[in-house]
């Protein structure tokens, strides 16, 4: 026997969980040309530095402390800590306190005396029950696996309040794009109403035609439609704020565009690896490789210890006396033979499971890639759109106050004063819907970063 005792104590302190190596992350070494951006501050700090808007941090830390989703995603994290501290507590002996009595009435014809008793039995024990000495590393592998899989849940709480915040920054620059754009529609409303009364009083004298006037109740009647439709998409905007908000907020501040500090950013393997989503995913994967161990150990024999000591006396006033002592061990091995192929198949599935977690991280880090990338881009594009934009709007402005002065100087028709006011009013529009969309896309490349 003794002869076997070094290969017992050499496979005691084997693990069969593979070791875990971090896949090479599937995306370029740099960043595409097209995202290539100019050297800018760094940005390093929590989204109080970033979102310097009063009015939006306030409805940010609303949205954090009030947001249910963002509820349901913290407590999903105390839900994978209370399971991992499970996992753990099965690494230890559990020792319990048994206080027992038993009574059982025997018929005469079944002890020697003839006559039926009453025989009873009093135990007061303190023991270990079924704990099983981990060898191969089953139980710790469970442990592994239960960690990761609460740090899994912990980095996608952390990804998803990135997004809450992101969403919440989204969400107050489309209100100021729509709040910007419904008083420039009722504006231009107030504005084609004036103007055709002012048709109507030259069609009057002779001085337009019927279809002028119709032209400038056609333009007056669409400004009015554009403003109803702003307006019904303004209160659909400031419904969606409100929920994501969470609390009850009666009125909201009336939004505005603050500029976004730049950040720098650095490699790809630098930015990628550290985003909660990614990290969330490396955790499934070092759970899934856990897993591994546990269904390989399943293999080879469970010991497993049941031990009491205590006192036992047939009379409750002889529990404790001289004598009672009491003492019980009972080791189990317990050896797979045959299952059906059931063992076979728990390893074959722990192993495609992990295979599917390596897909899953890399496709994480794939589309990790492509976001950061496409934001990158779109920031500088932007910038340069919204430049020409601008420049369009200013010179609208001045092409319309020239045909303004033509038509009425009887130069030119009314239907040409009606298409730059028209052109004026879309790049007005336009340059609105950039500036937005700037905005947005710094709020998302803060989410995209990881938060720093």
């Amino acid at each position: 026997m003794n002869k076997f005792l070094p290969l017992v104590a050499l496979l005691a302190g084997c693990s069969f969980i593979p070791n875990y190596e971090r896949p090479a992350a599937p995306v370029p070494q740099s960043w595409p040309a097209a995202a290539a951006v100019s050297p800018a501050p760094s940005f390093v700090g929590e989204w109080q530095t970033f979102f310097t808007d009063p009015q939006l941090q306030k409805l940010i830390a609303a949205a954090l402390e009030h947001n249910r989703d963002l509820r349901i995603a913290v407590a999903r994290v105390d839900e994978a800590r209370a399971l991992a501290g499970i996992a753990r507590a099965d690494r230890f002996p559990t020792l319990d306190v048994n206080l027992q009595q038993q009574a059982a009435k025997i018929p005469g014809d079944l002890n020697t005396s003839g006559q039926s008793m009453i025989s009873r039995r009093y135990d007061a024990n303190l023991g270990v029950t079924a704990f099983e000495l981990d060898f191969w590393g089953r139980v710790a592998s469970l442990e592994t696996a239960a960690r990761a899989g609460f740090f899994a849940s912990e980095f996608a709480q952390r990804a998803f309040r990135l997004s809450l915040i992101a969403d919440v920054a989204g969400g107050y620059y489309s209100l100021a794009e729509l709040d910007a754009r419904l008083a420039l529609a009722e504006a231009t409303a107030k504005s084609r109403v004036d103007s055709r009364r002012l048709v109507e009083q030259r069609r009057d004298v002779g001085l337009a035609t019927d279809l002028d006037f119709l032209a400038a109740d056609g333009a007056y009647q669409g400004a009015r439609a554009e403003a109803a439709n702003l307006a019904r998409q303004q209160a659909a905007a400031e419904n969606a704020l409100r929920l994501l908000v969470g609390s009850d907020i009666a009125v909201l501040p009336a939004p505005t565009f603050v500029t976004l500090p730049e950040i720098t950013v650095g490699l790809p393997s630098e930015v990628l690896l550290n985003r909660p989503d990614v990290l969330a995913a490396e955790q499934k994967l070092i759970a899934a490789n856990a897993n591994i161990g546990a269904a390989r150990a399943a293999f080879l024999p469970k010991i497993v210890l049941t031990a009491m000591a205590g006192t036992a006396s047939s009379a409750l006033s002889g529990l404790f006396g001289a004598g009672s002592g009491a003492w019980s061990f009972v080791p189990l091995l317990k050896w797979p033979l045959f299952d059906a192929g059931r063992s076979e198949a728990n390893v074959d599935l722990a192993e495609v499971r992990k295979n599917i977690a390596v897909a899953e991280y890399e496709k994480a880090i794939q589309q990790a890639f492509r976001e950061v990338a496409d934001l990158l881009a779109a920031r500088e594009h932007y910038a340069g759109q919204l430049q020409a934009l601008e420049a369009a709007e200013l010179a609208q402005a001045e092409r319309l106050k020239r045909v303004a002065q033509r038509h009425f100087g009887g130069v030119s028709s009314y239907l040409e004063l009606l298409d730059a006011q028209r052109e004026h009013f879309t790049a007005q529009q336009s340059a609105l819907a950039v500036r937005r969309a700037q905005a947005a896309t710094g709020a998302s490349l803060f989410k995209a970063l990881g938060g720093s």
